[in-house]
């Protein structure tokens, strides 16, 4: 009964380990985490800066330093701008500009 038990209690182990092993998504270090949320919200501020005041839905996401821009925007030249605005901050190593135009309203 005693050995029953110790084998029950070690495949608990073992499962309890996988688990927590598989529920650490991230490669990133603490420290590439603090700089992708840094560059996420300067990013952010500028584009929520005046110049940009009529961006529609537009999402900033940062991973390993490479911004990618997704929702909608008015027309190609903001969405030109937006990624131009988005390099310019440091630390960025790229910008996957997914920002679609929308679709100009018809009469």
């Amino acid at each position: 009964m005693v050995n029953r038990f110790r084998g029950i209690l070690g495949v608990a182990a073992a499962v309890l380990l996988l688990a927590f092993v598989s529920g650490c998504t991230t490669t990133q270090t603490p420290g590439e985490q603090l700089d992708d949320a840094g560059i996420g919200a300067a990013v952010k501020a500028k584009l929520t800066g005046e110049r940009f005041s009529n961006l529609l839905n537009v999402e900033v996401n940062v991973t390993n330093g490479i911004v990618t821009l997704a929702g909608e925007v008015p027309n190609e030249q903001v969405k030109r701008d937006a990624e131009t605005e988005a390099r310019s901050v440091k630390g960025v190593k790229g910008v996957n500009n997914m920002l679609q135009v929308s679709s100009p309203q018809k009469p």
